[in-house]
């Protein structure tokens, strides 16, 4: 059986509104839709490179205690975990030559 989902740590973490820290999380293989419907919005169409926003929102199925992955989650990530995350997408879907064995690996020093 194939795997679907990887675990993932934040370098930073995203910090929600009430100041918690999330840095743990959970991102699932890609679809050919999710490269697909960011394409329909506008946001893309005035920013193409906002189609990693959405794209990242679809398959991130966890982020420490979070309830929804929204765009604007993304949006506030440290400019160090959306690189972090992009790299991770890229590697778990086979988009770079990398195996998964070599993986950016994060600090462990905070739960979430």
């Amino acid at each position: 059986m194939i795997q679907t989902e990887f675990e993932f740590t934040l370098p930073k973490g995203y910090v929600d509104g009430d100041g918690n820290l999330h840095r743990k999380g959970v991102m699932r293989l890609s679809r050919a839709i999710d490269e697909i419907t960011p394409m329909r919005d506008p946001r893309v169409r005035n920013n193409p490179a906002y189609a990693t926003v959405i794209i990242l929102s679809r398959v991130i199925t966890k982020l420490g205690g979070l309830e929804e992955i929204s765009s604007m989650v993304i949006e506030n990530l440290f400019a160090s975990d959306l690189s972090y995350l992009q790299k991770f997408y890229r590697q778990i879907n086979e988009l770079e030559d990398r195996e998964l064995s070599n993986l950016p690996e994060a600090p462990e020093n905070s739960s979430n």
